[in-house]
């Protein structure tokens, strides 16, 4: 059984300790008192885990103009500058997340813009502000990318995404390489060769590179370098075919995001510097078999840098016995968040990691269900584990690896309000995002007379 009292540094951000008195700190601030100062719900954000991880990716990969930071994980203008400080560049999948880059001062040139269905307005951003790349989707997308640049007088850098035909061992909605999926041109089929011709022959368009992404929350490596063998197939065709002035622009391949985290504590994160010695060793040999040149690896971390970095607070409300059957009962606590901060247990079936943060536990194990407040019976955050039976009203309690897909998934449902982002670093904390307000809500309404 484990240790509820204890702390698992592979799954908590790296600067949480409990306390001689039982009371968890993360970067020497207290979480008892981050609560008392900005109320629960609340994201808690290690702001050393953040940047250290960011480092570790560069590091691995041959520095930050390899590493695009997959910014749909967690953006907030904050965020943005982080990244920007510590030397990564950023991708963006909307023109929301472009214009939130922008405004925090992010370097346009420094940005991949992704996604499936592309706006014009989103387009014709990526060309005003002079994005650096743009991976491209679909053939429709190409064209109007082509037309909307020779308007502008503007070349413009881009990548094919291709399907590679790997199957990630991930959930169905996050594995994004096979066939079957709305993502990228189909490498089997052709399409993704006919995209790169169709690329290298546009007049605004300079084909740069070849992207894949296998999938998310990935824990068998091997994928990431098969996927990277069958797309350098695709590169050495087009060395067949291109001629040398574009051949010379041909450089990247951009095998995307994925890497797995720990989320409970028997779980262990896929460990990035072997992943990364591993994918561009192979990448060099299998480009040297091929007899073409060995292009930039490039990579798209995401949650493997936010995830770890942060807990979400919660206060602990009703607890109470459901006999299930004849021989079961499990304890229902209720805490005063839920799916509206985190959707992702209720969406994937995603597991967590969630202790007691305000005081040591000292009672029997018993089976517990950690629930939220909505007004839903699938707003279960953590559906099964054994915890103490003290656990009670008014304990603060945590979930950890929130830092991913929790603050940029929320939402109003039951009408409760996203909570702050709070970030700590050498005992300081510091509010990042103030909590929404029932006055935020009404100042979108029409309330004048038809």
């Amino acid at each position: 059984m484990n240790d509820f009292n204890s702390i698992p540094s592979h799954v908590w951000p790296r600067n949480a300790v409990r306390q001689d008195d039982g009371v968890v700190t993360i970067a020497g601030v207290p979480l008892p008192e981050i609560a008392d100062t900005y109320g629960t719900p609340c994201y808690v954000i290690d702001e050393d885990d953040f940047r250290s991880r960011c480092r570790d990716m560069a590091e691995a990969f041959g520095g930050g103009e390899n590493v695009h930071y997959a910014s749909k994980a967690l953006l907030t203008a904050t965020v943005a500058r982080w990244v920007d400080e510590e030397g990564l560049c950023m991708d963006v999948a909307s023109l929301g997340e472009l214009q939130i880059a922008l405004a925090a001062g992010f370097p346009a040139e420094r940005i991949t813009a992704h996604g499936n269905n592309k706006s014009v307005a989103f387009l014709r951003a990526i060309i005003s502000e002079k994005v650096g790349s743009v991976v491209l989707d679909n053939a429709g997308e190409l064209e109007l990318l082509d037309e909307l640049s020779a308007a502008s007088e503007h070349i413009q850098d881009v990548l094919i995404r291709v399907k590679p035909g790997i199957e990630a061992h991930t959930h169905e909605f996050i594995a994004t390489a096979h066939e079957d999926q709305k993502f990228g041109f189909s490498l089997a089929s052709g399409s993704a060769m006919e995209a790169a011709r169709a690329a290298a022959r546009a007049e605004n368009l300079r084909l740069v590179g070849l992207h894949c992404h296998v999938g998310s929350q990935v824990f068998d490596a091997e994928g990431f370098s098969v996927a990277a063998e069958r797309v350098l197939g695709l590169f050495r065709q087009l060395h067949d075919e291109l001629p040398a002035d574009e051949l010379a622009q041909l450089s990247v391949l951009d095998l995307g995001g994925g890497y797995g985290i720990a989320y409970t504590e028997d779980e262990e994160p896929l460990n990035v510097r072997a992943v990364a010695a591993d994918v561009i060793g192979r990448v060099a040999e299998v480009a040297d078999q091929l007899g073409i040149p060995a292009p930039s690896v490039k990579v798209e971390p995401g949650r493997a840098i936010a995830g770890p970095a942060a807990v979400t607070l919660y206060e602990v409300g009703s607890v109470k016995d459901v006999h299930v059957d004849e021989d079961t009962t499990r304890r229902y606590v209720a805490v005063d968040g839920g799916m509206s901060d985190n959707i992702r247990p209720a969406l994937y079936g995603a597991a967590y990691d969630g202790r007691l943060v305000s005081r040591f536990a000292e009672g029997e194990y018993t089976t517990t269900r950690i629930v939220g407040a909505h007004c839903e019976s699938g707003d279960i955050l953590i559906p099964e584990a054994s915890y103490p039976n003290d656990l009670g009203r008014g304990d603060l309690f945590a979930i950890a690896a929130t830092g991913a897909y929790c603050y940029v998934m929320s939402s109003r449902y039951n009408a409760f309000l996203r909570p702050p982002i709070v970030s700590v670093r050498g005992g300081q904390a510091k509010l990042m995002v103030r909590r929404e307000t029932v006055e935020d809500i009404l100042a979108l309404e029409n309330t004048g007379e038809h």
